[in-house]
């Protein structure tokens, strides 16, 4: 294992960043950090970069204990989502400032700032200083700087966030390529399930300092452990609804219900939660196995070629994700299908069945 966290725990000030969290990534592959604003994402890539040390616990990176390690003597590379750039420097010293550390020869530093600087398309800038840059030119000149480096661990904490929609779109391509031939263990922090999705590999799902889920990016998408993974990789956010399973059939109320089939069918009688993402319940059937509900409009938001729409359906508020541009008005009623074969189960621990 490349880095392995055993245990490993953070409290500040009597408050709990990190709970016991024992996780293991992968050596040479991509692993995705996937969680809301204050879920504990920077706190375990700085834990793990060796800028903080967890109160309790241990981190192992090669087989080697580094707990106690100072960053300093760790071959690791750390971008974040505020540029932090060399004021005096122009950009081609910048980037190039981790190898004259180690005195790689001027010939091969060329060429690898070269290499980078073209893929983040700052070539033309190499001569600037920083502070001709726009804020988005600085983002790359700090990534191109960690990407340069080719260390064993590189720990990207919302890199994209501040740069424009299409080079965020083709470095999302492009990164996983990049350190793949490099051999380097990634560690990337983003709050986007979209961003997750795109970039593959392996993801760990957090909430309030917890890993609830680790595992191959489209798997835990596909199949969330628990409710709680599933709310966190669903963007707009899950709807759910209480359930109750009778015989052959679950029923969500007296006038709705459908015919329990496959690995459920077997289920024992009893109350259930089902899970399903806004783009499986939509103004038109999407599937044989989708059932009508009727709900009342709350708002609408139209975006491009889609419409999110939210509604009130009995006492459950739901979010509707529909191709097409539909304007419909507050308290309107509307009938929307849900794709039951869509429908995660969870049973009353919230675990999925």
């Amino acid at each position: 294992m490349a880095i392995e966290l055993k245990r490993v725990t953070k409290v500040v000030a009597g408050d709990t960043h990190i709970h016991a969290t024992s996780l293991k990534l992968e050596e040479g592959r991509f692993n995705i950090l996937l969680g809301t604003t204050l879920s504990g994402k920077t706190t375990l890539l700085r834990l793990m970069a060796g800028l903080e040390r967890p109160t309790r616990g241990e981190i192992w990176f090669k087989g080697r204990n580094v707990t106690g390690l100072p960053v300093q003597q760790r071959k690791v590379a750390m971008v974040y989502q505020q540029f932090i750039n060399y004021p005096n420097f122009t950009v081609y010293d910048n980037i190039a400032s981790p190898l004259k550390v180690v005195r790689m020869p001027p010939k091969e530093i060329e060429s690898r700032v070269h290499k980078v600087a073209e893929l983040l398309q700052i070539e033309p800038l190499l001569k600037r200083m920083p502070g001709e840059l726009s804020g988005g030119q600085q983002q790359r000149t700090a990534l191109a700087r960690a990407l340069v480096k080719e260390s064993d661990l590189v720990l990207l904490d919302e890199p994209l966030a501040n740069l424009d929609y299409k080079l965020r779109e083709e470095l999302r391509e492009e990164l996983p390529k990049l350190f793949h031939d490099t051999g380097a263990t990634v560690v990337y922090a983003t709050t986007e399930p979209a961003e997750a999705l795109l970039l593959g590999g392996y993801t760990a799902t957090l909430h309030e300092g917890r890993v609830t889920q680790y595992g191959p990016t489209s798997s835990v998408y596909r199949a969330p452990g628990d409710l709680l993974s599933a709310r966190v990789f669903s963007d707009p956010p899950i709807n759910t609804a209480s359930v109750s399973k009778r015989g052959e059939r679950f029923h969500y109320n007296e006038s709705v219900s459908w015919k329990a089939k496959g690995r459920y069918a077997g289920l024992a009688d009893g109350a259930y939660t089902i899970g399903f993402r806004p783009h499986h319940i939509t103004l038109a059937p999407g599937s044989s196995e989708s059932i009508s509900v009727v709900g009342n409009v709350v708002v609408t938001e139209i975006s491009g070629s889609e419409s999110v729409i939210h509604m009130r359906v009995g006492k459950d508020t739901w979010v509707s994700l529909s191709h097409g541009i539909h304007s419909l008005k507050r308290g309107q009623g509307v009938e929307l299908f849900v794709q039951t074969d869509r429908c995660f189960y969870f049973d009353k621990n919230e675990r999925l069945v």
